[in-house]
Parts: C-alpha cells; structure tokens; sequence
C-alpha cells in the first residue's frame, strides 16, 4: 500500500492562500465539478527525506494500493469515514473552500478512468456548512445524490463494486441516519475502462471547470477505515 501525501505549503496546495477555482462556480455549475487521477510531485523538489512507501500529490492525499496480485484485478473497494465539520480557514479571506473524501478503483498507476464515490464538504463564504453526496465514472464529469441525508459526525461507508470493465454500482450508506444511496453506472466512451489495479481511499482537492477549488481545512475528523 502506498500512502498519498498532500504538502501544505502555498506552492502545492491551495490550503493556505492561492485559490484557482471559485466554489460559486460550483454552485451554479456543478457540472463542471469533476474528480482527476492523482497529480504527483517530485518529491525532491519539496525537501522531503520521506523513506517510507510514500509520494506526494498537490491533490490527493490516502492510501492506494497501486497493483493488483498477479492475474486478478481489484473489483470491491469500501471506505468509512465519520463526515468532519470543516472551517473557513483565515488566510484565504472570505472564499469559499471545499474538498471531497472518497473511495474508488483506478486513478493511480491506472488513469484511464475512476469508478468512485464521496461526499464533499463546502464552507461558503458567508461561513455556512453543506455536505453534497455524488458519484462519478471519470472522465464525466460528478452527478449528485439526492436525498441522502448528512450531518458532521455521521459514520459514512462508501462501497465500489466494479462488475466488468466499463461498469460498476456505488453505494453510500449513512450509518448513523440509517440511510443508503446506490447507483450503476456505465463507462463514458469506450476508452475509458478500467483496469482493476488501483483502490484507493481519498481526500481530494477537486477541480471545478479546471481548476482546483480552495482546500478547505476539514480539521482531524474523517477517522477512516478502508478496505481495499
């Protein structure tokens, strides 16, 4: 397993000040909010002496798993996370910020496309809270739940099933509401298939109509457990 670390320094990511993405964008836009495969760093370049199984990445930070066993391909990947009450972070004024935490298959070494699923959690500028359930067969773009109820605090458990190459179910279940949202989707083009050699546990500073949106500060809530 390799752990995927997201540096937080102004030159990497947008958490402290550099915002390349509006979240109101994403308000009356949502579908230009879109997931991508991760984005790594030279890790030279940062001054890091990290020895253990890690990279970096200016938009995901996890654990993945970056190869299947010999002859097989990851088909189930399942996540829990408890939903974090995020907080306008100071130094970047009075912006909107966000980021998403999600479970998936492919991205990694594996970019054709990501079966996956997720919450994010937006602070607008105005400092109120939303939570918005979705699901995604990158490379179309994230399509929204509804009705899924969510709160900070609730035990979310996000289950992948790919059934073949260019299909797959996702599955979130609110474990604290008692409540579940499922969903089949179907690979955008033809090219876009699956690999089944990555799963992954992911927070993601996401893109909106390509560029990444404030990383918002979710604090040390998400307490995850992953099975990947």
């Amino acid at each position: 397993m390799k752990f995927v670390t997201i540096q937080l320094i102004t030159s990497v990511l947008v958490f402290s000040e550099t915002a390349f993405g509006r979240l109101n964008e994403r308000v009356t836009a949502r579908r230009g909010r879109q997931s991508s495969p991760i984005n790594r760093i030279t890790e030279g370049t940062l001054g890091s002496k990290a020895e253990h199984n890690s990279t970096f990445s200016s938009n995901w930070a996890g654990a993945v798993l970056t190869s299947a066993p010999r002859g097989q391909r990851y088909a189930t990947a399942v996540g829990t996370f408890t939903i974090p009450d995020p907080k306008s972070n100071p130094s970047q004024g009075q912006t909107s910020a966000s980021a998403s935490a999600w479970v998936g298959i492919d991205g990694d070494t594996a970019n054709a496309a990501i079966l996956q699923a997720g919450i994010d959690f937006t602070v607008s500028e105005s400092g109120d809270v939303t939570y918005d359930a979705w699901n995604e067969f990158f490379p179309t773009p994230a399509e929204d739940f509804t009705g899924f109820p969510m709160a900070a605090g609730d035990s979310i458990t996000v289950t992948i099933q790919a059934t073949s190459a260019t299909s797959g179910t996702v599955t979130l279940d609110n474990n604290t509401q008692q409540k579940s949202v499922s969903k089949t989707l179907k690979a955008p083009s033809s090219t876009a298939t699956l690999a089944g050699q990555n799963a992954e546990w992911i927070v993601e500073d996401f893109s909106v109509n390509g560029g990444l949106v404030n990383f918002v500060d979710f604090g040390r809530s998400l307490s995850p457990n992953a099975q990947l």
